[in-house]
């Protein structure tokens, strides 16, 4: 898969691309990053790529020329693609968000700044926005960022266990249970005895057990979409969970018919 970042700050990425799984995956050819710098394409001597508001207004918007320039210099032919803009107005950004991604040969990211893009740009060249929470940032070089990490790991070959993405939070929508290593007593706290037991179905059914009570815990609004086998369910049902997962859903769905 090709990345493809347009931005006014390129040296932002030079350190953040080398390390861990991303440069791994550069080095091994499983990715490519390319770096745009949208001033290149400016069309004064002093490369403005951002201009007041019309109809006033606080702050500087940038500029449709430099920004059309760019994505059509980025653009690799015949390949799938997403010109993809990254907003504090854009979709919520999430694990399905970057599955669906995955599935793309190019990904144009483009980083916002200042009070926005011209909406004409938008319009015409951005397929769609991003956000990565509900807080401003500077810019949406840090989002970029974000977005080529979680899309990155889950490309064919990127991580060591193939099964590690797929076990991830957020993967089914249940967070993921609690970790353990070495040593098994630390500070008087010990590994839960099922993890050493060496039976793998029972291990299994702690792991559930577990997810399903830190997610009713911190995220309860993800279970609305969580679907559990026959198996799971009986499961759930002998720990006292199916019935709080049940209350749980009905809540969020009478919270969204009121909404």
């Amino acid at each position: 898969m090709l990345f493809s970042i347009l931005t006014i700050f390129p040296d932002f990425f030079s350190s953040p691309l080398q390390e861990g799984i991303v440069r791994r995956a550069l080095g091994e050819g499983k990715i490519e990053v390319g770096i745009h710098n949208i001033r290149d394409y400016a069309l004064d001597r002093h490369r403005m790529t951002d201009d007041r508001p019309f109809g006033g207004g606080e702050g500087m918007v940038m500029k449709p020329e430099p920004l059309a320039a760019c994505v059509r210099a980025a653009v690799r032919p015949d390949c799938s693609r997403r010109v993809i803009l990254l907003s504090p107005k854009g979709e919520r950004f999430s694990q399905a968000q970057a599955e669906r991604l995955a599935g793309y040969e190019q990904l144009l990211l483009i980083c916002g700044r200042y009070e926005g893009v011209d909406e004409r740009f938008r319009e015409r060249y951005v397929d769609e926005e991003l956000s990565i929470g509900d807080y401003i940032l500077t810019g949406g070089e840090l989002a970029a960022l974000v977005v080529i990490d979680a899309v990155c790991r889950l490309l064919p070959g990127v991580l060591g266990c193939e099964d590690s993405a797929a076990n991830d939070s957020f993967s089914r929508g249940l967070l993921k249970h609690a970790q353990y290593t070495r040593p098994r007593v630390f500070e008087e706290m010990a590994v839960p005895e099922v993890l050493l037991s060496g039976d793998h179905a029972a291990i299994d059914r702690h792991r559930l057990v577990e997810s399903v009570r830190l997610t009713l815990a911190r995220r309860p609004e993800l279970l609305a979409s969580v679907r559990f086998s026959p198996v799971e369910e009986k499961i759930l049902r002998r720990e006292g969970l199916y019935d709080r997962i049940e209350a749980v859903v009905k809540a969020e769905r009478v919270q969204g018919d009121a909404g």
